[in-house]
């Protein structure tokens, strides 16, 4: 379990984070949304230790962050897809890009090479292992820098923006497959928690749990069909919804609630 404890964090010209206290359990499913500024990239970047808090704490797994010693072993069980995926690119293939964070775990060569081919079939890519990293499409490289960290085993996965370059039909994909990658690892020893920091509602409605920011506090935490019922709090805050529920709070609003709808009666159908 990632434990956050009152969690404070400020740049020097503004507080960004306050108070923040949360747990996020082990193979849950999250996401977290909130407008530009409300501190979602910064508390994703506080869960393993790649921003410090100014006061208050953040344990995964009883290992605290401010602790010098403890970052490796976090960061090895915290992974992070960022948003540009190019930023995370450091070798010449594919495949070289996979084996770099295996390499510096001391990962048995043998070994490696077999983690390499399995994720290169996972995520697809096994037609491109010795393509360039930077002459892959966009989908692709989400794809490598996902099989790069799906490699190391992270107990938590934290995707931070990771679909914003992608268009809306492999956006989506991309996230079906990692929570269905998810679910068939449930009660195994490759079990994960995903972590998604969004700005697109519609991501997030297949995660069991939504975290809402507005200015650096906790808005809503819940069921996301159940936060997303807040459409007038929301759209205040900055925060789209999906339309299924604006279309339906609008209709029950000039109906004066004489019309029964519910959102998924303008969910599409899959």
């Amino acid at each position: 379990m990632i434990q956050l404890s009152e969690l404070r964090f400020s740049f020097p010209d503004r507080l960004v984070l306050e108070n923040i206290s949360l747990n996020l359990g082990e193979e849950e499913s999250v996401a977290i949304m909130g407008a530009s500024g409300s501190g979602k990239t910064t508390l994703g970047r506080c869960l393993n230790g790649l921003l410090l808090p100014d006061s208050g704490e953040v344990l995964v797994d009883t290992l605290s962050t401010t602790k010098p010693e403890n970052l490796k072993e976090i960061r090895r069980r915290v992974g992070m897809v960022f948003q540009n995926p190019e930023n995370q690119m450091v070798s010449v293939t594919v495949e070289r890009e996979i084996a770099f964070g295996l390499e510096n775990l001391g990962v048995e060569t043998q070994r490696m090479h077999e983690i390499v081919d399995e994720m290169l079939h996972l995520f697809g890519l096994d037609h491109l292992r010795l393509h360039p990293p930077h002459l892959l499409s966009g989908g692709e490289m989400q794809r490598l820098a996902l099989a790069s960290i799906f490699a190391l085993r992270p107990k938590y996965l934290v995707l931070d923006e990771c679909t914003s370059f992608l268009d809306p039909h492999t956006r989506l994909r991309v996230l079906k497959e990692i929570l269905q990658l998810q679910e068939s690892a449930r009660n195994t020893e490759q079990r994960f928690s995903v972590i998604h920091i969004t700005h697109f509602p519609e991501e997030a409605l297949d995660f069991q749990r939504l975290i809402v920011l507005d200015r650096g506090n906790v808005l809503f935490d819940g069921r996301p069909a159940l936060v997303f019922e807040n459409v007038e709090i929301l759209l205040a805050s900055g925060i789209s919804v999906p339309m299924a529920f604006e279309v339906t709070h609008y209709l029950r609003k000039v109906s004066n609630n004489k019309i029964s709808l519910n959102p998924s009666d303008f969910l599409p159908i899959e």
